[in-house]
């Protein structure tokens, strides 16, 4: 069976959540407002196996297990475009754009013989997926695969560090791990947002002063840009935490 896809770059699928790999999240700090992002998968979930590999798993409730991804996430409402996507619906960033954007519509959390359903464009997207539109799926093999292994190599290389920071996180945070539990209830899953500065001292080698100065402007603009709206309060008061936090964390740095 062969699936057809090409994009149109109409601009519709760069809105909300973005998943980055630690390298784009670091790589962005100036551009993106970031969070980290921890995701319950059920034991009968089809990606339970593959999410425990790139994440960690935690028990919940008698003999029971929930695997949880964790992702470093450029945190934007739903409504919003991404602050890199120019008028035109094209990237301006597109020659150094995430690893993310890159791969899309295919996913690295998915496995490859289950990636057929991505290739269903949603309600309002432009994609192209008649017969037209290049190969890019046969048999449940993904055809040109670059962008997808490269991607899947990224998470894999940062599993043990967002593994033990995962880790820490619910023996030693209760509020995490109860957070945890509330999503792992839910039919589909849930997720449980944190600062991202939770992770800076997990990482080596990163200049941690440099990462918050950078960031702290983008969580200024994007405070602003959610301010007086009630739909995005959630969003508002997380971005204002961000920047007492990014202040309080700089100073501390000096």
């Amino acid at each position: 069976m062969e699936r057809h896809f090409h994009c149109t770059a109409c601009g519709k699928c760069c809105k909300g959540w973005l998943p980055l790999s630690l390298h784009d999240a670091l790589a962005n700090a100036g551009r993106f407002p970031l969070a980290m992002i921890l995701t319950t998968v059920r034991q009968s979930a089809r990606v339970f196996d593959l999410t425990a590999s790139l994440g960690t798993t935690m028990a919940f409730g008698k003999r029971k297990r929930v695997a949880v991804l964790i992702t470093p996430t450029s945190y934007m409402p739903p409504s919003m475009d991404c602050p890199s996507l120019a008028g035109d619906g094209r990237c301006q960033i597109h020659h150094h754009k995430p690893a993310r954007c890159k791969t899309m519509p295919f996913s690295p959390v998915r496995g490859e013989q289950d990636q057929a359903g991505l290739l269903k464009p949603r309600d309002g997207w432009e994609c192209d997926v008649t017969g037209d539109a290049a190969v890019v799926y046969r048999d449940k093999v993904i055809v040109e695969r670059a962008d997808f292994d490269h991607e899947r190599r990224q998470l894999q290389d940062q599993a043990v560090i967002l593994r033990d920071y995962a880790d820490r996180l619910i023996a030693g945070a209760p509020n995490v791990a109860a957070g945890l539990a509330i999503a792992a209830n839910k039919a589909r899953g849930g997720t449980v947002v944190l600062n991202f500065t939770t992770l800076l001292p997990r990482l080596p080698g990163v200049d941690q002063a440099d990462f918050a100065r950078r960031q702290l402007p983008v969580m200024k603009d994007f405070a602003n840009r959610t301010k007086g709206d009630a739909n995005l309060a959630d969003y508002h008061g997380f971005y204002q935490t961000n920047i007492v936090g990014l202040q309080r964390f700089i100073a501390g740095l000096e």
